[in-house]
């Protein structure tokens, strides 16, 4: 555990090179969406460059990018290990494109050089039959979360945290992704995430008015208002806004120092024996312009800042003439010839802003759970048999049994040291599931007051009850793919609520099951992000607020 961080200063030529990434970023989030030809604009832009049918979502993409860029810039400064979601998932070009520019992309996809038949291979995949989804999905790097699959990024990132002491996991929630149940009820993760044993969660909630066709509720909310909505759920937010890029590049840069030392000070208090309880984690809440530097206006009517900036804000290119003619000036306001060299990789000094090795978002080994995956001691099954002395006559619970079990693997897996790699996941039902052996070896994790009349709960027991199975499942799913062990257990009615979930995860397995056979096989076109299967042995202000203020959002 590192010492409280000092403040880093940020020139402006710090600034300058972050907006030369962010420009490089924007320019392949747009180039994927529309260009199958001329993707480094060598040649005036015509309709035959345009792909035949334009899918993907801009909107997201600026802000997802200005996230990475300064991520990239902590993590070269600090040397910590972060992991990186993104509630609006169908920002994925956007991911792509920042894993390309840090160089993860083309070491696990060979065919995605760096170079110019690289970046024409990059954008001839973008939502294309045969090639990559328009959102975050299995085949992106540094990816744990689906896009798409709105409400589930907090309990990702908090299922991630757990049990990883040393990692930050910056969790952007969209305004849009918000509205929902599950994330709503995500914002409690301060009530089970302990500083001494877990690692962080750092949400970012990202306002930017709009969701897919129409206005977001927290993004039409005042400061006052969504500052007491996080702080009673145990957050301290930190306010950045701004549609002026390099002044939100330093407003931005500031708050999340600001919110890491705040981070580094709650942990190092509490693994020095004096835990701040019922303290609040910091939180940023990010206001852009939604399709930030995009078309302003597009045949009269106002887009950038508005839903009509979600999707494809210029969705007419290759019949009309002023379309193209727009989208151009787009491409080339990012000034290409500066971000790539002549033979078409991103120039070096791009490329020496990313970390280096495992540092880097896309290639953290916490997003690659089979590569942390320690075997489960698992102790022989016949030790919960059960003698049957005739038909008919004996009687008993089969759940029971199961707690014992669990209450071993607890016992044999670290968890009376304090430590571990199993959680049993179970939403207020343990008892009532007949599992209650497992109190025999651990308690219910609870970070707030305590009573004389509670039972089983303690800052660091290893049951995680809340009541809600979304929160639940989606806590064992980030807590499996990043490498560990779990249960999730619910009575069969309830257990429907989060069936969706479950889908979407076997789906993510199957894929990741694909990839990896893929890259064993060694067929470059379709080279492995090795996400191995778990299962497998302007404004910166503080926490005051300002009422005279009024969306990311991902739509579906």
């Amino acid at each position: 555990m590192s010492a409280p961080t000092v403040e880093r200063a940020y020139s402006s030529a710090d600034v300058d090179a972050d907006y030369k990434y962010w420009s490089a970023a924007n320019y392949l989030t747009v180039a994927q969406i529309y260009l199958q030809d001329n993707v480094l604009l060598t040649e005036p832009l015509e309709a035959q460059h345009i792909k035949p049918r334009l899918l993907g979502h801009w909107g997201t993409s600026p802000g997802l990018s200005l996230v990475y860029t300064l991520l990239n810039r902590h993590i070269r400064a600090t040397d910590s290990d972060w992991l990186y979601v993104t509630g609006p998932g169908h920002g994925g070009p956007a991911l792509v494109a920042n894993t390309y520019l840090e160089g993860t992309y083309s070491e696990i996809y060979p065919n995605i050089s760096l170079d110019r038949a690289g970046v024409l291979a990059l954008c001839r995949q973008f939502s294309t039959p045969g090639g990559i989804p328009s959102h975050v999905s299995v085949q992106t790097p540094g990816s744990i979360h689906e896009g798409g699959e709105l409400g589930y990024a907090l309990t990702h990132a908090a299922g991630a945290a757990f049990d990883n002491p040393d990692l930050v996991v910056a969790c952007v929630v969209g305004d849009g992704e918000a509205e929902t149940g599950p994330l709503s009820g995500s914002w409690k993760i301060p009530a089970f995430l302990n500083p001494i044993r877990d690692g962080a969660v750092l949400p970012i909630l990202h306002l930017n008015d709009a969701k897919i066709s129409g206005p977001t509720v927290l993004g039409r909310s005042t400061d006052l208002s969504i500052s007491d909505y996080l702080s009673g759920q145990g957050w301290a937010p930190i306010f950045v806004e701004g549609d002026d890029p390099r002044v939100v590049l330093v407003a931005f840069q500031y708050a999340l120092t600001r919110a890491h030392d705040a981070i580094t000070r709650i942990q190092h208090a509490a693994r020095n024996g004096r835990p701040e309880l019922g303290g609040e984690w910091p939180a940023i809440v990010l206001r852009t312009p939604k399709g930030w530097t995009g078309p302003h206006q597009v045949d009269g009517k106002l887009v950038e800042g508005t839903h009509w900036a979600h999707q494809v804000p210029l969705s007419g290119v290759r019949e009309n003439p002023n379309h193209l003619a727009q989208l151009e000036q787009w491409l080339l306001s990012y000034d290409p010839r500066s971000l790539f060299d002549d033979a078409g990789a991103p120039v070096q000094s791009i490329r020496d802003l990313a970390p280096v090795g495992d540092k880097r978002l896309g290639a953290t080994p916490h997003a690659n759970g089979g590569k942390l995956l320690q075997p489960l001691v698992i102790r022989d099954l016949q030790n919960y048999s059960l003698d049957i002395e005739s038909p008919g006559h004996t009687s008993h619970e089969t759940t029971r049994v199961l707690g014992e079990m669990m209450r071993d693997i607890y016992l044999d897996n670290g968890a009376a040291d304090g430590g571990g790699n199993f959680r049993l996941f179970c939403p207020d039902e343990t008892a009532s599931n007949r599992l209650q052996a497992v109190f025999e070896a651990t308690d219910r994790c609870w970070q707030l007051p305590r009573t004389k009349f509670d039972d089983n709960l303690a800052p660091d027991g290893r049951v995680m009850e809340v009541l809600s199975e979304h929160l639940c499942e989606g806590w064992l799913e980030a807590y499996l793919l990043s490498g560990r062990h779990g249960l999730f257990a619910s009575y069969e009615a309830f257990a429907m609520v989060s069936v969706s979930m479950l889908i979407q995860h076997t789906k993510w397995l199957q894929h990741a099951a694909a990839l990896e056979m893929a890259r064993t096989r060694r067929v470059p076109e379709r080279a492995a992000h090795q996400h191995v299967l778990a299962q497998r042995p302007q404004r910166v202000q503080s926490s005051r607020p300002r009422s005279d203020r009024r969306g990311d959002s991902s739509g579906p």
